[in-house]
C-alpha cells in the first residue's frame, strides 16, 4: 500500500469510529472512494490481502476447540441452513430471471443454485473483527458463530476442489502426519520467549502451512487453518495469538480495500446487489429459529446470528470461478462485492447495538426458545455470595483470591468462558458460568445491598464493564462496584455511570510491584 491508500484509509476508518462504527466499514469505503479517483489495487495489495486472510484464519485456530465442531448445533445448524438458504434463493434467483434484467435474464437453474451457494455464506474476516472488537471471542455465541464459519469454510473448500477438477496430489495423505508434528512445534513456541522469536514464529507456522497444503493441491488458507487448530489448547497459543494480533489487523485492512477496488457499480450492478441484501434477514431469521430449535437461549441464538448478518468473501471467489468458466459474466464479481459491502454496513450497526436489541424484543424472542436448554447455556443465580468478580482472567483470578481472605467461601467468580470456568472450579473455587452483558442474566441475579456488597469488574471488555456497571446500578445504589481499565480515557466513562472504584491495569501494577517489594524490605529489616 502506497501513502496515498494508507492516508485514505486512516481518515475514513477514523470517522467511522467517531461515529460509533467499526472501522473496518471505513476501510471498506476507502476502497470505494480509492477506485473513484481510478487507483488501481494492483498484485501486492492481493498478496496483503491474502496474507491478512491466512493469518485471521491461522488466529481463530487456535482458539477452536474440535470437540465444540462436533455439537449438532454448530455442525446440524451449519448443514441445515446451507441447504434450506440453497433452495430457498436458488429458486428466487431463478425466478427473477423471468423479469427481464440484463444480469438475470436466460439464467439456467444451475446457474442460480451455484449463485444461491455463494450466497449462503457469511463472512468469517467480519465476524471475527466484530467478535474481537467487542472482547466476545470466547462467549457462548462467540464460539457458536465460529464454529458454523469454520464448517462453511470447510464447505467452501470442498466446493473449489470439486468445482475446479483439480484433485489434490496423493501425497495430500501425508499431510495426516501434521498431527505427529504438534509436540515439536510447541516446544519450539516455549524456547522461543515473549519477544520477536515468537512474533517470527506466529508469522511463520501459518505461512508454513499454507504452502504445505498448497503443495499438494488444496488450498493454502485451509493449511492456515488447520495447523491452528493443531496448537490450539496450549498456554502459549494464546499467547502466540497475541504476538501476530497488530500484523493480522494490518494486514486485514488490504482485505477490505481490494473489496472497495474491485469496481465501480453500475445502475444494473447496484440494483441486483440490493436485491440480494434483502435475502439477509431470511438468512438471520433462518439462523435464530435452528439455533433455538437446538436447545440454545434466545440471546445466545439472537446474538450469534446476527454476528452472520453479511455475505461472505467466499461470493467473489465464486465469482471468478463462475466467470472463469463462462457460467457467469465479469458483471457478477461487482455484484458479489457490492452486495458483501453492503451486508457489512448494514451488519456494523447491528452488532454494535446487539445487546440493546435483545434487550427491547427479548420478551418477543423468548417466546421462540424451547422448554429444555442446553446445560452450559442456563440463565445462573448468585446464590448466597457477598462478593462477585466478573472476569475470571488473570486479573480476575488474583482479585478472587483477594476476596477470599474478607469473605471466605462467599466469593462467587463469574467468566463467560465454559473452559476457564472449567479449569477454576476444578481447584476448588466457586465459579460459574455467567455473562455481564447478558440480559436475562441481569434479570435473573439477585443483587441487593444486604447481599452483594462487592463487585469488582475485571472483564477484558471496556464496554462488558460498562454495561455491567449500568444493569448494576439500576438494581442498587449499595453495592460497591470496582472496575478495570486500560486506557486513563475510560476512567471519566465509567464514573458518570456509576462505579466507585477505577483502576488502572497499569498504573495499579506499578503501585502494587512497589508496595509489594517495600512489604517485603520492612519485613526483612524486622527479622
Amino acid at each position: 500500500m502506497d501513502a496515498f491508500m494508507i492516508l485514505v484509509a486512516f481518515i475514513l476508518g477514523f470517522l467511522s469510529k467517531q461515529i460509533g462504527l467499526p472501522p473496518l466499514l471505513g476501510f471498506l469505503a476507502a476502497g470505494f472512494v480509492l477506485n473513484a479517483f481510478g487507483v488501481q489495487g494492483g498484485d501486492n495489495l492481493q498478496e496483503l490481502a491474502d496474507a491478512g486472510v491466512m493469518l485471521l484464519l491461522f488466529s481463530i485456530g487456535l482458539k477452536v476447540r474440535v470437540k465444540s465442531l462436533m455439537k449438532p448445533q454448530i455442525w446440524a445448524v451449519a448443514s441445515i441452513h446451507m441447504a434450506v438458504v440453497v433452495a430457498f434463493l436458488g429458486t428466487v434467483v431463478y425466478l427473477l430471471s423471468y423479469i427481464g434484467l440484463s444480469l438475470l435474464s436466460e439464467m439456467s437453474w444451475q446457474v442460480s443454485l451455484l449463485i444461491a451457494f455463494a450466497l449462503s455464506f457469511s463472512s468469517t474476516v467480519f465476524t471475527v473483527k466484530v467478535m474481537e472488537e467487542k472482547g466476545e471471542m470466547d462467549s457462548k455465541h462467540g464460539q457458536i458463530a465460529i464454529g458454523i464459519l469454520i464448517l462453511q469454510d470447510f464447505f467452501a473448500v470442498l466446493f473449489l476442489t470439486l468445482s475446479s477438477g483439480k484433485v489434490p496430489s496423493p501425497w495430500a495423505l501425508c499431510l495426516f502426519g501434521l498431527i505427529f508434528l504438534r509436540r515439536p512445534i510447541l516446544g519450539l513456541m516455549n524456547r522461543s520467549g515473549h519477544g520477536e522469536l515468537l512474533i517470527l514464529l506466529g508469522l511463520l507456522i501459518p505461512i508454513a502451512g499454507a504452502q504445505l497444503f498448497e503443495l499438494v493441491g488444496m488450498k493454502p488458507d485451509l493449511g492456515a487453518l488447520l495447523v491452528g487448530m493443531l496448537l490450539a489448547g496450549h498456554p502459549k497459543t494464546s499467547e502466540l495469538a497475541k504476538a501476530i494480533l497488530s500484523f493480522k489487523d494490518i494486514l486485514l485492512v488490504g482485505f477490505f480495500l481490494t473489496i472497495g477496488l474491485s469496481g465501480m457499480p453500475s445502475l444494473s450492478t447496484f440494483g441486483i446487489s440490493l436485491l440480494l441484501v434483502l435475502a439477509v434477514p431470511f438468512k438471520v431469521a433462518l439462523f435464530y429459529l435452528l439455533l433455538t430449535r437446538f436447545k440454545l437461549r434466545a440471546r445466545t441464538s439472537t446474538l450469534a446470528s446476527l454476528s452472520l448478518a453479511t455475505y461472505s468473501e467466499f461470493g467473489l471467489i465464486v465469482g471468478a470461478l463462475g466467470a472463469a468458466k463462462g457460467w457467469l459474466g465479469n458483471e457478477w464479481l461487482i455484484v458479489f462485492a457490492l452486495s458483501l459491502s453492503l451486508t457489512f454496513v448494514l451488519a456494523s450497526p447491528l452488532n454494535s447495538a446487539a445487546h440493546n436489541i435483545y434487550g427491547m424484543m427479548h420478551d418477543f424472542l423468548r417466546r421462540f426458545e424451547t422448554e429444555e436448554r442446553l446445560a452450559d447455556d442456563q440463565v445462573v443465580s448468585a446464590g448466597d455470595a457477598e462478593a462477585a468478580v466478573f472476569g475470571m482472567g488473570r486479573i480476575g483470578a488474583a482479585a478472587y483470591e483477594s476476596l477470599q481472605n474478607s469473605y471466605g467461601k462467599r466469593v462467587l467468580g463469574l467468566d463467560f468462558d465454559q473452559q476457564t470456568v472449567a479449569q477454576h472450579c476444578a481447584k476448588g473455587l466457586n465459579v460459574i458460568q455467567g455473562d455481564a452483558t447478558d440480559y436475562d442474566f441481569w434479570e435473573r441475579i439477585e443483587l441487593d445491598g444486604s447481599q452483594i456488597k462487592v463487585v469488582m469488574l475485571a472483564m477484558p471488555s471496556f464496554e462488558a464493564n460498562l454495561y455491567a456497571v449500568k444493569r448494576i446500578r439500576r438494581i442498587t445504589s449499595n453495592t460497591t462496584i470496582a472496575a478495570i481499565v486500560a486506557f486513563d480515557d475510560q476512567i471519566e466513562i465509567l464514573k458518570e455511570a456509576g462505579i466507585d472504584l477505577v483502576f488502572s491495569v497499569h498504573k495499579e501494577a506499578g503501585v502494587g510491584f512497589a508496595d509489594h517489594v517495600c512489604a517485603q524490605v520492612e519485613k526483612q529489616r524486622i527479622l
